[in-house]
Order: C-alpha cells, then sequence, then structure tokens
C-alpha cells in the first residue's frame, strides 16, 4: 500500500470516516513530510519515514489518548521539535498524552507527572522534574566524589583518571553549594606517558539532561607545554552567581593533542546541588517562585524614572513592570 492509501486505512482503524480524513489529509502529509513520496508503497520507506508519517496520522486525528513510544528516536531536530509543538497541543486541549521516552528534556518539557520503570516495576512516580532527577541520580551513582583504584582507572595510553571530585572554596568535597560561592570540578589523573600535550575538560548537564556548558583546561602553566609522567590535580572554578539552582551533573574528559586521541570519558561522573537563598541577596531578588532557565547570572540593573515625580511617583510604570514579569 501506498503512503496515502496508509493515511486512510489508518484513519479507518482509528474510527474516522473518509470525509473526516480527508478534512485533515493536506495537514497530515504537510506535517509529515513525505509529500514526494506519497504514492510510492510504504515497504520502500525508510524507518524514519514510516514513523514520520504513523506519527502524523495519530496526532492530527483527534484521539482522546495518544500513545507515543520513541518517536523521537527517528528524524531530523526540525521534525522532532514538530513532534514535541504537536504533543504540547495536544495536551494543552484536554486530552491525554502517554509519552515513552528516553530524552529527559523532552520528558520534563511535556509530561507534568512522569513514571520510572525498572525491569517491569514502578520505580517511582510524581513530579516530572523529581523522577527525571531520580533516574539520572540512580545511573551515576555517588554524588560529589568518584575514585578508582590501581589498575580499574579508565584511561589510554597516555593518560588515566583517579579521582572526580565536587569542592568548595576552602578544598571541601561537597554535593551541595550556595548559589553565591564557588564550584570547583576537579580532576585527579595520573600521566604515564610523558612529552604529549594534554587537555583536561569538563560538560555540565542539568537534571533534564540538557547541556549547560563545557569548559577546556586553560592554565598558562600547561598551554602547548607537553607534561612529564605523573600525578596531577585540574580545577575548574565555576564562579558564583552563574548557575541556576537545581541538580547539576559532570561529564569528566581528557583529549591527548597531536593526534587527537580521547584518553578518557567518563559519562555523568559525579553531581551537585545548587541551593538558592530567599534572603534577597542572590539574582532571585526578593522573588520567592521559580526561575526559569539553566544558568541565573546576578547581573547589574540601574533604574531612572523618566518625567513625573522624580521623588518616586513612578506608580504607573512600575504596575507596568510588574505585570510583564
Amino acid at each position: 500500500m501506498t503512503g496515502r492509501e496508509n493515511v486512510y486505512l489508518n484513519g479507518t482503524i482509528l474510527g474516522m470516516r473518509k470525509k473526516e480524513v480527508d478534512q485533515k489529509f493536506e495537514e497530515i502529509i504537510s506535517f509529515s513530510g513525505v509529500e514526494k513520496f506519497l504514492d510510492t508503497p510504504v515497504k520502500r520507506y525508510s524507518s524514519g519515514m514510516k514513523v514520520r508519517l504513523a506519527f502524523a496520522v495519530a496526532a492530527h486525528l483527534e484521539p482522546e489518548i495518544l500513545i507515543v513510544d520513541e518517536v523521537l528516536a527517528v528524524g531530523d531536530s526540525a521534525f522532532q521539535r514538530k513532534c514535541l509543538d504537536k504533543m504540547e497541543d495536544v495536551g494543552k486541549h484536554g486530552r491525554t498524552v502517554l509519552f515513552v521516552s528516553h530524552n529527559m528534556p523532552a520528558v520534563t518539557r511535556l509530561c507534568n507527572k512522569a513514571v520510572l520503570l525498572s525491569d517491569g516495576i514502578v520505580a517511582t512516580s510524581g513530579n516530572s522534574h523529581d523522577v527525571v532527577t531520580n533516574y539520572l541520580n540512580s545511573e551515576m551513582g555517588t554524588l560529589a566524589a568518584r575514585e578508582w583504584a590501581k589498575g580499574s582507572e579508565p584511561g589510554g595510553d597516555i593518560a588515566r583518571l583517579r579521582a572526580t571530585r565536587i569542592v568548595s572554596e576552602d578544598g571541601k568535597i561537597t554535593d551541595s553549594v550556595d548559589i553565591r560561592q564557588k564550584i570547583g570540578l576537579e580532576m585527579e589523573y595520573d600521566v604515564v606517558e610523558s612529552g604529549h600535550v594534554l587537555l583536561p575538560h569538563f560538560y555540565i548537564f542539568n537534571d533534564d539532561g540538557t547541556i549547560v556548558f563545557g569548559t577546556i583546561d586553560r592554565d598558562p602553566q600547561w598551554r602547548k607545554r607537553p607534561r612529564p609522567a605523573g600525578r596531577y590535580v585540574s580545577t575548574a572554578w565555576i564562579p558564583g552567581n552563574l548557575m541556576a539552582e537545581g541538580l547539576f551533573y559532570v561529564n569528566c574528559n581528557l583529549l591527548s593533542l597531536q593526534p587527537n586521541i580521547l584518553q578518557f570519558m567518563e559519562r555523568h561522573v559525579v553531581g551537585f546541588h545548587v541551593v538558592d537563598s530567599l534572603d534577597g541577596e542572590t539574582a532571585r531578588s526578593e522573588w520567592a517562585g521559580d526561575v526559569a532557565g539553566v544558568v541565573r547570572p546576578m547581573l547589574d540593573w540601574t533604574t531612572e524614572t523618566i518625567g513625573g515625580n522624580r521623588d518616586g511617583d513612578t506608580t504607573e510604570r512600575e504596575g507596568e513592570s510588574l505585570s510583564q514579569v
């Protein structure tokens, strides 16, 4: 059967009359992006094309319950964004979306509630952010420090990782940091073969799996300089009032140059909580509610009165600002 015939077949299975499918047909085909292959047998479609067409039909025929299983695993980023937007739209119109995925940002964006399954058993359920945090935390184990015994450390022929730690400004291991304080990402490693330029680096992820930023060693002592064999401790310092509150995870990596060879790459090896204060001395000012974003820089602000009474009669402008907030 062709793509066109499959649209009508699926619509019939879902209880739609031909006239109803006709009304949605152009919208379905446009969404799927398979217009050029509409009259080609579906057996010649790629797996991604099949999923595109199936999702387009299911999402546009207004089901009361839409069950979506790993649809974001195929297709390009543009189609994935369309899928997410469509599922959001379905949910906003009062219909139920049951979304199955390992894509954590998609889960937290789409779902207000989540269920974590482990070996077919419900491990936890509740607020989607809490469940995702539980899932990611269970995957990584120890939060603030990870060490490897001699002989078990990850690495290549040039360098091997011995430990990764989250440290406070005074050097203490910690998994909870005040938003105003520096956060140290510490990497301890052995250089087992002398004569190579090395690039230790970290990647930081938030609790829904979104990468916040990456940072590469730029210590002037070792830039472009081969390192002799020995043990090293490299620390990257995240300034205070940069990260948002929440849970963050760290990937620990090291690259040797010329030729470029990844010596080790440990995913979500450690993590830390950033705790925001409610005393009005952080970027949240006097606001006690949620503040969106993966970073929270405390920026300098200035305020001027324009016209009116410069002694404080700015009621109208202040009211406008508050309504925008």
